[in-house]
């Protein structure tokens, strides 16, 4: 999952963002309202945890703004715990859930993660496509019953091309999705090509079929579709 986290306590926001991309998440951050805003209407996120109360700007209009430009993206509101007329504004404008400080980082990442399998898997814990079988969770993918042995990356890469199948994917996508804000460093692509080429090789050793289907000069879509 990639994941933004809008937190003004800087201490929380450290813990939170190395919890959950210990979990294996790509997770990006913003202290402040401005910052969140800008993240919000550039980059493409999977779930949005937002504080209501940040120093230059309310959390809710963050969550009003991503309903009116129908962003799909899940949201939990964390807050303050005897903020309840908060609370209930926010599911009310459109968040998934809500939890109240302080609480427990592994339950923050169990609510995340029901919230994208909701969305997502429609409340499963696998997602298939055809001979293909993805546990999330366990981060694991399997070809006609057999377990690849995938690299994180890799995992990453098949999991958001069949979340996102049949639909084109660009480059700059795949990378900005699997590799967050460190994508701004990076001055080519190639190493999208050589991940590729690994997870082509690896799918098709198990006798399973190559979907990815290259795009010239755009980027790439997974089909069975021709």
């Amino acid at each position: 999952m990639k994941i933004l986290v809008i937190e003004d306590n800087r201490e929380l926001l450290r813990d939170i963002k190395g919890f959950l991309e210990g979990e294996g998440n790509i997770c990006e951050v913003a202290a402040n309202y401005s910052t969140a805003q800008d993240k919000v209407a550039f980059f493409p996120y999977d779930i949005l945890v937002v504080d209501i109360t940040l120093p230059d700007g309310n959390g809710l209009d963050i969550i009003r703004a991503v309903k009116k430009e129908n962003i799909d993206a899940g949201i939990i509101i964390i807050s303050a715990k005897n903020a309840l007329g908060d609370k209930i504004q926010g599911l009310d404008i459109g968040a998934d859930d809500y939890l109240a400080k302080p609480f427990y980082l592994a339950e923050l990442n169990a609510r995340i993660k029901a919230i994208y399998r909701r969305k997502v898997y429609q409340g499963n814990s696998e997602i298939f496509f055809n001979e293909i079988k993805i546990k999330p969770d366990s981060h694991e993918v399997f070809v006609n019953d057999h377990l690849l042995n995938l690299t994180k990356k890799e995992f990453d890469i098949i999991h958001f091309f069949v979340v996102n199948k049949h639909r084109l994917l660009t480059k700059e996508a795949i990378a900005e999705h699997l590799w967050g804000d460190h994508i701004e460093m990076v001055d080519s692509f190639k190493f999208i090509y050589t991940h590729m080429a690994n997870l082509r090789r690896k799918i098709t050793a198990a006798t399973g079929n190559d979907y990815i289907k290259s795009i010239y000069s755009v980027g790439y879509k997974f089909t069975d579709r021709e």
